[in-house]
């Protein structure tokens, strides 16, 4: 029995050699997580320029799988059973950095740090510390608002300045220290010093007594930065000039591990 024209599209081979329909699947979640997770099907048709019936079909099967829930309103939203591949993807993700995380270590004396941005948060996926006898120590999963760290800076600079407004307004901005920023202006005008500089700077904002460099993992597959933390002694403003190139290199060379496919099956 013949298929149908619609059955035989979906199940072709794309053009990269893989099944055209799970790519579309991936493709609409990843449009539903940049839509804020939920969205219509007339959003996902306008955005990816798929038919609607295509669409209809490929979330229907998403829905029976628990990766999307449709809400009473008719949208459809990210599902509960993708917390689990993301939380063991994050785990996946610190360990492969580890080595990385090693290096900077090594390189610069200090703690060294992978965080992602999740939601509205920060969050620590994996850290190597310090062997120093002081050191900076921050618990791998831990989660804080960004306006208070250099990764969160590093992260959200290159994020348009209205998404970051609209962020800080949900999460509010609680000053850590005295000295950290508690304005949206403020906040964004250290944005803007991250993108001419490079690198973001965390000066005793989180913690009095640490400074902290960071700058982000340029086309990570996720939001993902790195970042050295240390006493404020040593973390000098001639350490930077030292550490900031070294946290570079070492973030070029993480993302292009991350982004390096294995071989093929």
């Amino acid at each position: 029995m013949p298929t149908s024209s619609a059955s035989t599209t979906d199940s072709a081979k794309s053009a990269s050699g893989g099944v055209q329909s799970l790519e579309r699947a991936f493709d609409l979640l990843e449009r539903m997580a940049d839509a804020g997770g939920e969205v219509g099907l007339s959003e996902l048709s306008a955005s990816s320029g798929l038919p609607l019936p295509t669409i209809h079909r490929l979330m229907r099967t998403l829905v029976a799988c628990g990766y999307v829930r449709q809400q009473s309103n008719r949208r459809y939203a990210l599902g509960p059973r993708l917390i689990r591949l993301g939380e063991s993807a994050s785990r996946l993700l610190g360990t492969w950095a580890r080595p990385y995380l090693a290096r900077l270590v090594e390189e610069t004396g200090e703690t060294a740090n992978m965080a992602l941005l999740d939601g509205d948060e920060i969050v620590y996926v994996a850290q190597v510390p310090s062997k120093h006898s002081m050191r900076m120590f921050t618990e791998v999963g831990r989660r804080v608002l960004p306006h208070s760290t250099g990764v969160g800076k590093a992260l959200l600079a290159n994020v348009p300045d209205d998404e970051v407004r609209a962020l800080l307004s949900r999460t509010g901005m609680p000053a850590a220290t005295e000295k950290t920023i508690t304005t949206a202006d403020g906040f964004l005008a250290a944005l803007e010093d991250v993108r001419r500089a490079g690198y973001a700077v965390d000066d005793n904002e989180q913690e009095i007594g640490v400074r902290c460099l960071a700058v982000s993992v340029p086309n990570s597959p996720t939001a993902a930065a790195i970042s050295i933390s240390g006493p404020a002694g040593r973390v000098t403003e001639a350490a930077t000039e030292k550490i900031v190139p070294v946290l570079q290199q070492v973030a070029v060379e993480l993302s292009e591990a991350l982004a390096s496919s294995g071989p093929a099956a």
